[in-house]
């Protein structure tokens, strides 16, 4: 529930800000468990984002935008982030 809490905020400030037709987030954290550095209190997700306007820009700057929306939760809760744009 907790998670479901978490990806909902996630969700809510990229369409505040991009209004993207679609967005979907999928926790890999479980498939990162051996690694050294794992913290059970951070995520590895996936965003799979379809949008025009990300699009249309450049991978790199479609990505820091992203990552700027993003940037107090990369702070405190997300230890890797995948993006996707279709």
């Amino acid at each position: 529930m907790q998670n479901e809490i978490f990806f909902r905020k996630i969700r809510d400030k990229i369409k505040k800000e991009l209004n993207p037709e679609h967005i979907s987030i999928i926790d890999n954290s479980d498939l990162h468990f051996k690694h050294k550095f794992f913290d059970p209190k951070k995520f590895h997700l996936k965003l799979e984002i379809k949008s025009k306007k990300l699009k249309s820009m450049k991978k790199i700057d479609a990505h820091k935008a992203i990552f700027s929306i993003l940037k107090d939760e990369l702070n405190t809760s997300i230890h890797a982030l995948e993006i996707e744009i279709k």
